[in-house]
């Protein structure tokens, strides 16, 4: 049985999450061994993500006054919250690959920007591109036309010479 202090000390480090975290997504863990959860545990980390198994009544307690206080009526069942705390797409492609890799668990939802994210935009948010490859999109975005530019620049001054070279073969002979 878990003391007050206990449960205040998870409670604590759960705020602690909350506070840091850009986006929760909850979901089910049952039929996962704890070997299983630690697998997607150290990925999330990888990902400087975090995945907490945590009571309901816990959960909603740390959950109160913040962004993500809209999971509260997610929060039934067995369930722990992967928080993401520099990137809101990677948690939802790690979580939603394990769970296609294990089919164990499932995405109940998702909270973004203090909205509530149903099940099936949740699983939407993992399809969305990382933020590297939609900065490689913008840069190209932004390089296209000054490529543009320098090829069109490149392609007349190689133009006039190959013009000059052959003014002066036609001048020598």
């Amino acid at each position: 049985m878990s003391t007050k202090a206990f449960k205040q000390d998870k409670i604590s480090q759960m705020k602690e999450k909350i506070e840091k975290a850009m986006v929760a997504i909850v979901t089910e863990y049952r039929g996962l061994s704890v070997e299983e959860i630690t697998k997607l545990r150290r990925a999330l980390q990888k990902e400087d993500s975090d995945y907490m198994v945590t009571k309901n009544t816990l959960a909603k307690i740390a959950l109160k006054g913040t962004n993500f206080e809209v999971l509260a009526d997610s929060l039934k069942g067995p369930i722990a919250i992967a928080f993401g705390f520099k990137d809101q797409v990677a948690p939802a492609k790690i979580v939603s690959k394990f769970i296609k890799e294990t089919q164990k668990g499932e995405i109940v939802g998702a909270a973004l920007d203090g909205k509530l994210l149903s099940k099936e935009e949740a699983k939407a948010l993992a399809t969305l591109p990382s933020k590297e490859e939609i900065y490689a999109k913008m840069l190209g975005c932004i390089n296209s036309p000054a490529s543009g530019i320098a090829n069109s620049i490149n392609a007349v001054m190689a133009s006039l010479t190959r013009a000059m070279a052959a003014v002066r073969d036609s001048k020598s002979n």
